[in-house]
């Protein structure tokens, strides 16, 4: 048994700021070669900006308040999600998340893949 064997546990106090989009407060709690796991907030109200994580998939879980995603050509798909939805974003799907609600978003974010976790850019392609 190594040292890479361990089990690790990040309490919230624990967690560090992640990668930053405006408009998205990320607290990362774990990170490996090929893994990001962290715990997002969204105020209401609040549209980040567009972004996408590169050559990572994610899966959110919307743990409270409300999750809208815009992308696909030109921004021109969305979806809503609530608490207890999962949503899974591809890699390289450029995308922005809104929180259409009053209250405050809480979500948990898995991603998985190489490189640069958060890659914010000006919009989709077709804008």
């Amino acid at each position: 048994m190594g040292a890479d064997d361990r089990v690790v546990l990040v309490r919230p106090s624990e967690r560090v700021s992640g990668p930053a989009t405006p408009g998205m407060n990320r607290e990362q709690a774990h990170v490996t070669d090929g893994m990001w796991a962290g715990f997002v907030t969204t105020d209401g109200g609040m549209t980040s900006g567009w972004h996408h994580h590169g050559e990572y998939d994610s899966a959110i879980y919307v743990l409270s308040g409300a999750l809208r995603m815009e992308f696909g050509r030109g921004g021109t798909e969305s979806l809503d999600a609530r608490p207890g939805d999962f949503v899974l974003v591809p890699k390289g799907a450029v995308h922005r998340e809104s929180n259409p609600s009053d209250d405050v978003a809480e979500i948990i974010v898995v991603r998985s893949g190489r490189g640069e976790s958060n890659v914010n850019v000006d919009g989709p392609a077709g804008t």
